[in-house]
């Protein structure tokens, strides 16, 4: 399975959403199942966000999948510059 975001359009629309909250994204690299890597204003990479192996809402489009998963991650989806955080602003 690949990466979904090598695909342009969906890279540039988190790019978008990541540029909203002050941080950076690029493609993962690592062998590994991550989507994205997250990275700071001064370019240090302060986490790794997303699995290939399951879609998120840039992806499906499913509002009802989206409201499953806000709740689902309440209790950490808040807390800024954690992975949780990043998920849930880029990614849903």
């Amino acid at each position: 399975m690949s990466n979904p975001y090598l695909n342009k359009k969906l890279l540039s629309k988190a790019q978008r959403k990541a540029r909203k909250i002050g941080v950076r994204v690029k493609p993962y690299k690592g062998k590994g199942k991550k989507k994205l890597d997250v990275f700071d204003k001064d370019g240090k990479k302060v986490g790794s966000i997303g699995s290939i192996l399951y879609e998120d809402f840039n992806i499906h489009k499913d509002k009802k999948r989206r409201a499953l998963y806000k709740k689902r991650h309440n209790r950490y989806r808040h807390i800024k510059n954690t992975n949780s955080y990043f998920s849930d602003k880029i990614l849903w």
